[in-house]
């Protein structure tokens, strides 16, 4: 899919008059999550299924996801972690409502180059605020850990930072 930033103007005018400060995207019927803004998106939360914990985005493979450096950083360095499951998948706007209501949405945030982490509050949907709340202990420990990197305070994975 290839487009540009054009069509998004209006509805994010929209949400700025309503009190937000982004447009979440969504595709489709099942209302798959694609992202935040001009930001790929990221949710942690309690699989309903399973009870592990997971940090989940969407894929690639079906070309309207910005391949941002950002979020491969992310998701490279939670893989090192271990510590929770790192999923990439389409979340639908029904699942993270859910997911809320039962208590087992963790954290939401946007991902990008300028930003590195944006922590997400609210999202409303069909009409109702869905609190997330402030930056939770993940979003803070990713902003930390990538510029730490990024400004030497931290060691990286191998090959993420070269001196020159």
């Amino acid at each position: 899919i290839g487009g540009n930033y054009g069509p998004t103007m209006k509805p994010q005018a929209q949400a700025v008059k309503e009190g937000y400060s982004q447009v979440l995207w969504l595709f489709g019927e099942d209302e798959s999550v694609t992202e935040v803004g001009a930001m790929n998106i990221f949710f942690f939360l309690v699989n309903k299924d399973t009870g592990r914990k997971e940090l989940v985005t969407p894929p690639l493979d079906r070309g309207d996801i910005l391949p941002g450096v950002t979020r491969l950083s992310i998701l490279e360095l939670a893989r090192t972690w271990g510590e929770f499951d790192v999923v990439e998948r389409f979340p639908t706007m029904p699942e993270i409502a859910q997911a809320a209501k039962e208590d087992r949405l963790l954290e939401a945030f946007g991902s990008g180059t300028a930003a590195v982490v944006s922590p997400i509050e609210c999202i409303q949907y069909k009409g109702v605020d869905i609190a997330i709340g402030t930056t939770g202990p993940l979003t803070q420990r990713i902003w930390d850990e990538i510029t730490g990197i990024q400004y030497d305070t931290r060691t990286g994975p191998d090959g993420w930072s070269v001196k020159i």
